[in-house]
């Protein structure tokens, strides 16, 4: 189960050529049994556990395993440094990466970190002025990773970070550049990986969890995807932009619609936006950031519902099965669209997206964040 496709998906499973010599420790494990003396306690055993849980997490690593593959704390090696975010579109001056996921992974392309399993990560967060310290790190060679809560795309430093036993290495100021080629048009949603800012329906009454009504979680509920024709029954999403409001209008999922002789059918939601001037010799950028997908096939067309090839289609996508198993992200996906000013007209435009896949109700994407930004020399 620890590198299986439960829950995980296919991506995540280990791969292993031939004759390949492998081998990975987990644990030790820790097993707490407690008990109370009455029921009206009962919830007392969870935040016990929980304490003892945290405990254990401050004593990691553990000194007392013998096998020569667990190092000692002593055995292990330290870094620290700062992470900043340049965005010129966004502030002249370098900015905090205040609550940057920072770890160091397997050597390995931008990104890369996610589907790797084969080695060992060490992951933390960065405080609010972007300082961060991972310590108690194995011995070997890594490249160090990260992504910003608020910015798009992975940031990777590309010189190798060679741990030895007892090191503490200081990198100093890191500087991630997201990508971005010309100022923000619109955009919907907020860049932080999952789907949870957009709208999430209240369950069928039938397949309600006790546990999860009035939790923040609201997507841990069973069949919400069979809401989405409810909530859209005569024909599927249309977002304005400057009207619309993501948080209401957005369903979470972008799934499939069943039809009455059982079979589904893909959905294509639109974009609606207003142009006063269009720059008809640049090129606009489509950025699309999707926080999972399952056996889905994203098609982008402008403003022709019907054009054939499309402007970019994803091809088939994803085995994260998040939406069957009630989640809200799986694997990042960031996809970068030319969009031709020529496409684009003065006055309302439109962008189709297009989930193309129909076999059954559990195919579809959640998005993360999009976002359209003028040609580099077009001021927004």
């Amino acid at each position: 189960m620890f590198l299986s496709a439960h829950y995980a998906g296919e991506d995540l499973v280990l791969k292993l050529n031939p004759g390949e010599p492998w081998k990975k420790v987990f644990g030790p494990v820790f097993l707490y049994l407690n008990s109370v003396s009455s029921e009206d306690n009962a919830f007392s055993l969870w935040e016990d556990a929980k304490n003892q849980m945290l405990r254990e997490t401050q004593n990691w690593p553990y000194s007392f395993p013998a096998s020569e593959d667990f190092p000692k704390p002593d055995q292990r090696g330290k870094v620290c440094g700062r992470l900043e975010v340049q965005d010129r579109y966004v502030s002249y001056e370098p900015i905090p990466a205040n609550g940057a996921y920072i770890g160091l992974a397997p050597l390995g392309d931008i990104g890369s970190w996610q589907r790797e399993c084969k080695g060992y990560q060490f992951w933390t967060r960065a405080d609010e002025d972007g300082n961060f310290t991972i310590d108690n790190i194995r011995t070997g060679e890594y490249n160090i990773y990260a992504w910003v809560p608020g910015f798009i795309g992975d940031y990777k430093y590309d010189v190798v970070v060679n741990i030895t036993e007892g090191c503490d290495i200081s990198m100093g100021d890191l500087i991630y550049e997201p990508l971005r080629n010309g100022p923000t048009l619109w955009e919907i949603g907020i860049p932080d990986r999952t789907a949870a800012e957009f709208y999430i329906p209240d369950p069928d009454p039938k397949y309600i969890n006790k546990l999860y009504v009035n939790h923040p979680d609201r997507y841990r509920q069973y069949g919400l995807w069979e809401r989405y024709a409810d909530l859209y029954p005569d024909g599927d999403l249309v977002f304005t932009v400057g009207i619309s409001d993501y948080k209401n209008d957005w369903f979470f999922a972008q799934v499939n619609r069943k039809k009455e002789d059982g079979t589904y059918q893909g959905t294509t939601w639109q974009i609606k936006f207003m142009l006063r001037d269009v720059d008809h010799t640049g090129t606009y950028t489509l950025r699309l950031a999707l926080a999972t997908a399952h056996l889905a096939e994203l098609q982008v067309r402008v403003n022709d519902p019907k054009s054939d090839p499309p402007l970019f289609t994803t091809g088939e996508i994803g085995h994260d099965n998040t939406i069957a198993r009630h989640g809200i992200h799986g694997l990042y996906r960031l996809y970068n669209i030319d969009v031709a000013g020529v496409e684009l007209v003065e006055g309302e435009n439109i962008i189709f997206l297009t989930q193309a896949m129909n076999t059954d109700p559990l195919q579809g994407i959640m998005y993360d964040y999009i976002r359209l930004e003028c040609p580099p020399s077009t001021s927004s």
